[in-house]
């Protein structure tokens, strides 16, 4: 076991501890502060440290982070102008607010799309001015929910960074409901299928390629990496995978975009290029939003239960923070294809 080595004589750190324990500085946290999301025999190995090097925690801290403020933070690191432009957040925000209304929980709205911002934001948390956190859209080099753990505060995220996540969790099933967009255009006869994906370090945008890879291997069709065109959940990343697509495989017959928003911004370049929808080119997208229901023509899309997701996010928050899990919660929710004219 390495040794630390206090400072200059001084108070050790809680750095230090984690070092002694060889363990994180968040699972260090979470044994001071009682967290039942840590094993008996780290929670051993720690307060041996802690006993070793005479560590005392800053019992200010403690009681402030013991206190209750009767509200919570959904936080959303993403520009202001993306907020506004993409109906799933909104739709989250609504269903947050309906599973609030008959708690005493103050919800507060916060963006965080700028350094400056995190910082700040940092700050607040550290402080514990909340009693939780809902955090949505996470990307994988996101160091928020590090923070969050380090500061065993409670804390639920819409959509897993991965496969195994030690945080709670609720997202829709992004698997199946690519698998199945792709699966309907191959029995539609479609048989030159692209997608247009979302920011590959979210792990929802992740899952839905992997949706749209099996869909073609079960069908039989040939795989082809210029089929795939990532971009960045906006509508202009849209138009422009949809260029990168068609300018490599001009006899595209199907899309299927990641995102209503993308599916739009590919519907302008389809249409540029005297494309018709859907006699020549089928299109799909994701999320089933107001966007989906407004285009012309209108777009099959799959439908995520976003509100439902919101409601659920809330709901196991507030589990999370009267009864703290071990694991983490995980809800999955299914997904459902809206089939309408554009496939």
């Amino acid at each position: 076991m390495v040794t630390a080595r206090v400072r200059g004589g001084g108070r050790p750190t809680l750095e230090e501890v984690a070092v002694r324990a060889g363990v994180g500085r968040g699972t260090v946290s979470r044994v001071i502060n009682g967290s039942p999301r840590v094993s008996d025999q780290t929670r051993e190995v720690v307060e041996a440290a802690i006993a070793e090097l005479g560590y005392v925690p800053n019992r200010a801290a403690r009681a402030l982070a013991g206190n209750r403020t009767d509200s919570i933070a959904l936080v959303v690191p993403e520009p202001e102008a993306r907020f506004f432009a993409e109906p799933y957040f909104s739709d989250i925000v609504r269903g947050v607010g309906e599973a609030l209304a008959d708690t005493d929980m103050q919800l507060l709205l916060t963006l965080a799309g700028n350094d400056r911002e995190r910082r700040r934001l940092a700050q607040y948390l550290t402080a514990h001015r909340v009693d939780g956190v809902l955090l949505v859209s996470v990307h994988a080099d996101d160091p928020l929910p590090e923070l969050l753990e380090q500061l065993g505060m409670p804390c639920v995220i819409s959509g897993p960074r991965s496969a195994v996540e030690s945080l709670a969790s609720v997202d829709s099933d992004n698997f199946e409901g690519a698998r199945g967009a792709v699966g309907h255009l191959v029995a539609r006869g479609r048989r030159t299928i692209a997608t247009i994906t979302g920011r590959l370090d979210v792990y929802g945008a992740q899952r839905r390629l992997d949706g749209y890879r099996r869909a073609v291997a079960d069908a039989g069709l040939a795989p082809d990496e210029r089929l795939i065109a990532p971009a960045d959940f906006t509508e202009e990343g849209g138009a422009r995978a949809m260029r990168e697509l068609l300018e490599r495989h001009p006899d595209i017959d199907a899309v299927f975009a990641a995102s209503d928003v993308m599916a739009a911004g590919a519907r302008h370049v389809l249409r540029e290029a005297g494309r018709r929808i859907p006699d020549d080119v089928a299109l799909i997208g994701f999320d089933d939003s107001v966007v989906a229901r407004h285009m012309e023509p209108a777009l099959t899309s799959v439908r995520q239960p976003i509100a439902d997701m919101g409601r659920a996010m809330a709901t196991v928050l507030l589990q999370e923070i009267s009864e703290p899990s071990v694991d983490g919660r995980h809800i999955v929710l299914p997904t459902e294809l809206v089939v309408r004219d554009s496939s």
